[in-house]
């Protein structure tokens, strides 16, 4: 009898994780790697909220809490959707997890059955489709163009929609394209939504401190009459660049926090406390740090953009969120590597810039888009500026050698 379980036969390793894994080994080797592939800041925790974790360690605040969270917390995070979100939540519509990433996928485990469906616009983030799956749903990825902005237009979430449709997953600020929905576009998608109301909407706003230069929104924001079908997902990890302390919070209906709080009681229990009482400072104290994570990640992509746009075969939009730019490499497929290697795929592509030019990057196979490659800009202006140039080397030595094969050809 096999030991593993039939439903991780279609479960994928992360290509995000798989990618910085290939990036760590080469730089253990010695060999000289730029790491762009990875979804964190590289800012430090905000020293407050780093005071209020070790004070809570000094306090003794390191015994088991709630299930859901320590009270406090929920408070400060009941007044933060009220203040930025204009949303009104009792507490007990609030919960607590290791991550944004184990709400979202409580909130899935605990509402699906074997045959739902959960529409997800893509490109979409590498672990949506996969934790569909592992909660016994069916991912129904619906393709948004590049020339529509990477954005999900009402009449393709309309055809999208069947009996066996649980829920919208809606990630915006968006990753990997850094796309923004409007609180008009929102309104727009929730004009579907209202003639479908077995559909429910999870709403995945972890990036959504970190805009440029537009005004954030979320769906119980832009239709307030749908608050009792949607869960509103957030977290500390990266407008607080607390990735490691691994604390996400969902707000939505009792029924199903309530469903989710068993879920986390039976694996997790909870997140650190020490996490949550730092979380109480990063949410409800001073933020006055995120204009500057969003002046530093502002230059940073300005610079990415100019540079790969530079590029010969590459091509990428300006973002207005997130800190990920989504470059557009169908025009290096089917050249050859000066090594004799045609690039087939953007995974191909990938894996050229990293193993002879050691800068790593995501495939955009792995976000369900192809042919695309996904840079993370949140690193310094210096490694940067050298992957950049590296990118553009790599490009013109495909050009080069393209060049010189179809040479090789005509004098054959």
């Amino acid at each position: 009898m096999p030991l593993i379980a039939k439903r991780l036969q279609a479960v994928r390793p992360s290509q995000t994780k798989a990618m910085t894994a290939a990036a760590t080994a080469l730089k253990e080797k010695g060999i000289d790697v730029i790491a762009l592939s990875q979804g964190e800041p590289d800012f430090d925790t905000p020293e407050a909220v780093q005071n209020a974790g070790i004070a809570a360690i000094r306090n003794g605040r390191t015994r088991y809490t709630p299930v859901a969270g320590v009270k406090p917390l929920r408070e400060a995070i009941r007044e933060k959707l009220a203040r930025d979100n204009g949303l009104d939540c009792d507490i007990d519509q609030i919960t607590v997890g290791c991550g944004a990433k184990q709400v979202v996928f409580n909130a899935l485990f605990a509402s699906l059955d074997p045959g739902d469906e959960v529409i997800i616009p893509t490109p979409c983030w590498v672990s949506y489709p996969d934790m569909v799956r592992l909660a016994g749903g069916e991912p129904v990825l619906v393709e948004c163009h590049e020339h529509f902005g990477f954005k999900l237009k009402p009449e393709d979430l309309d055809a999208a929609i069947t009996p066996r449709t649980k829920w919208l997953m809606l990630n915006s600020p968006n990753n990997p394209t850094g796309a923004v929905y409007s609180k008009a576009e929102l309104a727009a998608l929730a004009v579907i939504l209202r003639r479908q109301d077995h559909v429910h909407v999870l709403a995945d706003d972890i990036y959504e401190k970190l805009v440029y230069g537009v005004r954030f929104a979320t769906m119980a924001e832009a239709a307030p009459d749908l608050i009792d079908r949607t869960v509103t997902v957030n977290g500390v990890s990266k407008s607080s660049a607390m990735t490691g302390w691994r604390l996400g919070y969902g707000a939505g209906p009792k029924d199903l926090i309530k469903a989710m709080n068993t879920i986390q009681g039976q694996t997790s229990s909870h997140t650190s406390s020490i996490s949550q009482y730092a979380a109480i400072e990063a949410i409800g104290g001073k933020q006055d740090y995120i204009t500057d994570f969003i002046s530093d990640f502002r230059k940073r992509r300005d610079l990415v953009v100019e540079k790969i746009n530079e590029a010969e075969g590459l091509r990428c939009r300006t973002p207005d969120g997130a800190f990920y730019v989504f470059v557009n490499c169908a025009g290096v497929i089917g050249k050859v590597t000066p090594q004799g290697k045609m690039i087939d795929t953007d995974m191909d592509f990938a894996m050229y810039l990293l193993e002879q030019f050691g800068v790593a990057v995501v495939p955009g196979s792995g976000f369900m888009a192809s042919p695309y490659i996904r840079i993370s800009y949140a690193a310094s202006i210096e490694d940067l500026q050298h992957a950049c140039g590296r990118i553009l080397a790599a490009c013109e030595a495909l050009s080069q050698s393209e060049t010189y094969h179809e040479q090789s050809k005509a004098t054959a």
